[in-house]
Parts: C-alpha cells; sequence; structure tokens
C-alpha cells in the first residue's frame, strides 16, 4: 500500500514513485490549490504525472517508455541561475511545454521568448508572421532557424537600404522606409536605394529551404529564377505581393500552381517606377489559371491584357485596379470574365480614355459589386461606359470620389438589379440628383448617404419619404454641419458672443 510523505516521517530517497488515485471520499486537488497553497510534494507529484504521460504517448518502444518512467524521481530540479527557484518545466517534454505554450495569447509570446533559450527556441515556433526589417537575419539562416513555423512575411522594407537614423522618412499606404536624401532621383528612388536581384533571389532560397509552408508574401525586385525557385519549393503559396517587378519576371509564376491571391505593384509615384504592361499580364494570365483574386498597382495595359486574363484566369472573381494606366477601351475586356463577381476601382485618374461605341462595350453578366474609391468621375463617357459594363450590379459605393455631380449620377440609372447604395464624402451630389435616380430601383433594399454636405433633410421629397420607410436598412448622416449644428442647438456654443469650449 503506497504511503505519503507525511506518514513516513524518513522516506528513502532512493525509493521510485508510485502513481495511486486519490480517495474517492476526498476531493482531488487542482492546479490552483496546489501553487497557491505552496505544497511541493504534491506539484512534484502533478509535474512527473504530466512527465509521464507525455513520455507514454510518444513514440519510442514500449521499453524505453518504460525504463524512463520507472527512472522519475522526487529529486529536487536544478535551481535557475536566476535564483535559489527550482525550474519544474524543465522535466516537461518539447512537445508538452509547446502546448502548453500555444495556449498564451500571441502578445505574450515575445515576453516568454526572453526567460531561457529553451522558451525562446519553443516560442518561436508559434510565431507564424514576421514583417522583417534586417535583410541579414534573413540571409544568415537564422529567420528560419528562430521561426520554423511561419506562413506569412512581409520582405519588403527589408529590400530597401535605409538608415534607421535617418530623418527623412516616405509613407505610402503601401510601404513606409528611412531613406536618405542621396538615395533620390527624380522624384524616385535610386535603383542603388533597393538590393539587387541576386540579394533577393539568394535571401529568398535560404527562406524557402527553412520555411517551406509559407502560405502569404510580400516580396520586391525579384527575378525570375528567385519567384521560379520560389514556386518550385513552396507549395503552399496561396497568397503573393509583387513590388517593383517587370514583365518577363512574372513568367517565374508558372511554378505557382495553388496561387489563389496575387498583389502586382508596378509603380508608387515618388518611390519606384517599373513597367508592368501588356505582356507581363498575358504571361501572368497564362501561368497563374487558378487565380480568384488579382490586384493591379499602378500597372500598365490595354484591352489586350485585361482580354487575356478573363480568358484564361476563369475561376476569378474579384479583380481591384489601383492607379492604373490603362489604355482607351479596356472596359470592353471586362465581358470576358465570365465568373467576375466584384470590381473595385481605388484612386484612379481616368477610367476609361476611349471607351468606344455603346454596341462594342459588352457586359459583364455576372458582376454583383462594384466599389469606386478616391476616383476622379469628371470624364461622363467612361463613367457611363462602366455603368453599362456593370449594369447587373446589385451592390454600389461611392467613396471620397470627385466630380461626382447630379449629371454623372444620372448614368447609374442604367444598374436595375441595384439592391444596396452606399455614398459617402460625394459633395457635390444634391437631394434632387439622388431622388431622380434612386426611384427607378425598384429593387433597392439598402442605402447609406454619409458626409455628403448639398443633400439635405430639409429637400427630401415625400416620394423619396415613402421610399425611406420601405427599406430593411438606412443610414443616413448625409449632413455633418447640419449634424454638428442639431447636436448643439440650446448649448449657446457656436453663436457670436456665445459659449467658448476653451478653458480658463
Amino acid at each position: 500500500m503506497p504511503t505519503s510523505p507525511e506518514e513516513n516521517p524518513n522516506p528513502n530517497p532512493n525509493n521510485k514513485l508510485k502513481l495511486s488515485a486519490a480517495p474517492g471520499n476526498k476531493r482531488r486537488l487542482s492546479l490552483s490549490d496546489i501553487w497557491y497553497n505552496k505544497d511541493t510534494q504534491a506539484l512534484k507529484q502533478l509535474v512527473l504525472q504530466m512527465r509521464a504521460q507525455s513520455v507514454s504517448s510518444s513514440t519510442t518502444p514500449p521499453s524505453e517508455s518504460e525504463s524512463d518512467v520507472q527512472s522519475l524521481t522526487l529529486d529536487e530540479p536544478e535551481p535557475t541561475r536566476f535564483g535559489s527557484s527550482p525550474d519544474y518545466t524543465a522535466v516537461l517534454s518539447d512537445k508538452l511545454l509547446l502546448s502548453v505554450l500555444s495556449k498564451v495569447p500571441e502578445g505574450q509570446h515575445v515576453a516568454n521568448s526572453l526567460v531561457c533559450k529553451r522558451w525562446c527556441k519553443l516560442s518561436g515556433k508559434l510565431v507564424r508572421y514576421i514583417k522583417l526589417l534586417d535583410w541579414e537575419f534573413l540571409e544568415s539562416g537564422r529567420l528560419s532557424y528562430r521561426f520554423p513555423g511561419l506562413i506569412d512575411i512581409d520582405l519588403v522594407r527589408a529590400c530597401v537600404k535605409s538608415r534607421r537614423n535617418s530623418g527623412i522618412v516616405m509613407s505610402h499606404r503601401l510601404i513606409s522606409v528611412h531613406l536618405n536624401s542621396s538615395s533620390i532621383d527624380g522624384g524616385f528612388v535610386k535603383e542603388e536605394g533597393f538590393l539587387g536581384k541576386e540579394v533577393v533571389d539568394g535571401g529568398v532560397k535560404v527562406l524557402v529551404e527553412g520555411c517551406g509552408n509559407l502560405r502569404r508574401m510580400v516580396l520586391m525586385n525579384a527575378s525570375v529564377e528567385g519567384l521560379g525557385y520560389l514556386g518550385e519549393k513552396c507549395e503552399t503559396l496561396q497568397e503573393l505581393e509583387l513590388h517593383c517587378c517587370d514583365d518577363f519576371a512574372l513568367k517565374g509564376l508558372f511554378g505557382c500552381r495553388n496561387l489563389q491571391i496575387l498583389k502586382l505593384v508596378g509603380c508608387i509615384d515618388g518611390l519606384y517606377n517599373s513597367m508592368v504592361s501588356d505582356i507581363g499580364l498575358t504571361i501572368l494570365a497564362q501561368g497563374c489559371k487558378r487565380l480568384l483574386k488579382l490586384e493591379l498597382v499602378g500597372c500598365e495595359g490595354s484591352y489586350d491584357g485585361i482580354k487575356a486574363i478573363g480568358q484564361c484566369c476563369q475561376m476569378l472573381e474579384e479583380l481591384i485596379l489601383c492607379d492604373h494606366r490603362m489604355d482607351g477601351g479596356w472596359l470592353s475586356a471586362l465581358s470576358y470574365c465570365s465568373n467576375l463577381k466584384t470590381l473595385k476601382l481605388q484612386s484612379c485618374k481616368v477610367l476609361d480614355s476611349s471607351p468606344g461605341p455603346d454596341e462594342h462595350l459588352g457586359s459583364c453578366s455576372t458582376l454583383e459589386e462594384l466599389h469606386l474609391q478616391q476616383c476622379q468621375l469628371r470624364d461622363k463617357q467612361g463613367v457611363r461606359a462602366l455603368f453599362m459594363v456593370c449594369a447587373t450590379v446589385r451592390e454600389l459605393v461611392f467613396a471620397d470620389c470627385w466630380g461626382l455631380d447630379n449629371a454623372i449620377f444620372s448614368a447609374a440609372s442604367v444598374c436595375r438589379s441595384l439592391r444596396f447604395l452606399s455614398l459617402e464624402g460625394c459633395s457635390l451630389l444634391t437631394t434632387e440628383g439622388l431622388d431622380s435616380v434612386v426611384q427607378s430601383w425598384k429593387e433597392l433594399e439598402r442605402l447609406k448617404v454619409v458626409s455628403c454636405n448639398n443633400i439635405k433633410d430639409s429637400e427630401i421629397t415625400p416620394e423619396l419619404a415613402t421610399l425611406f420607410s420601405v427599406l430593411k436598412e438606412l443610414k443616413w448622416r448625409p449632413d455633418s454641419r447640419s449634424l454638428l449644428s442639431s447636436g448643439l442647438e440650446g448649448t449657446g456654443i457656436g453663436h457670436k458672443g456665445g459659449r467658448s469650449l476653451r478653458r480658463k
């Protein structure tokens, strides 16, 4: 019959631990009871039980597992070098300790890695995303050794030669880097300000050899050899963002068989200027036929490039064009995108400079959503052609678009199946222009109007008020100034000689 240390005043230290179940009439102590009551004997027994369980569930032969369990004794763990308290986690296997650390919130991983070398190595296996700043950390192999479980990495900032103590910071919504005055020429960063293609390709090879399970990568200035090696070795890659790549570098994407999301950045004003034309779009279309989402930023092209994408990437569901440099007539190529559901145009100075005759425009019959964000809509011909191609949309979103007045907005009346309209920051549109178009949409269910200062509550017609009453969702905050005035009404603030918000 096993005895506890309390029953045996002179226990033999050579005796092996015998694990027994607690009596049925006594409540089993929880881990919190053991920890806060400082019951060291019970804590040691709990740790040894966990150790025995981890050893028994391992893949070692039965004879080795049994010998390991029998060798567990009640000897005190060695004290740490920082104090006299013993390290009870030292008897836990790496697999068990890693399971414990994985339950900790992600924000605590950095603090856990500072405990000791063992915790540092195990915590690194839990890191899934990194934005690299030092390219040498990648080239030396320390990155893949330190974080072997990476699935998402951003290498753009590390590809720019920058000094962190520089007082010049170039910021863009896609990238922000520190630069020297000598590295800027003609409004763009000199070619010497970026890592060479050979250096980038070498770093990609080192990364892929150590982290072969990458699912997303942001890369800059890679060549066809680097991208080809990436596609060959990293079969799990599903999302890729490429900066500063030319047409022929896109040949390397032929090996990325499982690539589903691609963002291609050709030119960023003030940072770099690389050219992606119809040649690159055609190569891209032939190499990435399983794309679901494609985003083109600062890319050139025309009807032929968009047509090739539509014909080859038949699974494409979302297309985003940001600050495009497309030649006139590209809109009519959208009719070849047979499965396209969402089209987003962002920061476009011109939609289509020469859309051509209406009979040649065609229609994208599967399109459901059209988003226009920070676009210049002063060209009525281009806007009209866009709405004719996208006549089947059910959701239409305008956000901070310039030139959207009553005449331009009237072109949207061809979208007869519209169910959701969002207007935000469209200061030229009036209540009359909104009323005339909204009344033609018989299937409209949701309406959002925010910060459109020329749309007044006092100008709402009875017909428009009746339409509001049958909508399923209505968000109506058109005039921010009138909303502020109504909120301050009766306080005396905002009138001459009235109260002030300044402190005395």
